[in-house]
């Protein structure tokens, strides 16, 4: 298990910035953007998207985090780790893959609706922010919202959320490496033959 520690450098993909990374965990990093002290990471892995990081709390899947290309692999012993990771990779090489993980709860009611919702969009399929606040009796805003505070990203697939016009946000970036992150893992579900909307 490795456990995060503010005296070493934000740890985040060479391509994504900062402040985009540490919005996106709880991990403390140099850039002092979280008050949160450490985090432990049962794994650690590569995939195409980048480097990942898996949390475990209490036998259920608690977040994935990007991490930087030089935070250390670390192999998954915890079972449930060994399950997610097996399952990232089944959804890498088969983007209609489902995952069937356990999650640690959602931290509100509403967020656990729109966990729901997003996990209801079919692979290669997209629904708009606003379909989804439609869909929730809610806001677009508030849909993005918990979009943006998403811990379980690709497991509960937040990417398949769009703006009417573009893309919208990713993690809370609305411009730059993180949109084009969220383009690649659309892409991917294209290129596999998947359709898209």
């Amino acid at each position: 298990m490795r456990v995060a520690s503010t005296s070493s450098s934000c740890r985040r993909p060479a391509s994504l910035n900062a402040k985009w990374c540490c919005a996106r965990s709880s991990r403390p990093c140099a850039c002092g953007s979280s008050a949160v002290t450490a985090t432990a990471w049962q794994a650690v892995i590569d995939s195409p998207f980048g480097r990942l990081a898996i949390r475990i709390r209490e036998d259920r899947v608690a977040g994935i985090d990007w991490v930087g290309a030089d935070t250390p692999l670390e192999p998954p012993v915890d079972p449930v780790a060994r399950e997610a990771v097996a399952q990232l990779r089944a959804w890498c090489a088969d983007p209609a893959f489902r995952f069937d993980l356990p999650l640690a709860p959602a931290a509100t009611p509403f967020q656990a609706r729109v966990r729901v919702a997003l996990c209801a969009i079919p692979p290669g399929e997209m629904r708009s922010y606003g379909d989804l606040a439609r869909a929730l009796g809610s806001s677009a805003r508030a849909v993005g919202g918990a979009c943006r505070r998403n811990p379980v990203p690709l497991v509960v697939p937040c990417h398949r959320v769009v703006a009417r016009h573009g893309l919208g946000g990713f993690g809370g970036a609305v411009e730059g490496e993180p949109l084009a992150l969220k383009q690649r893992l659309l892409d991917h579900e294209r290129a596999a033959g998947v359709p898209t909307r």
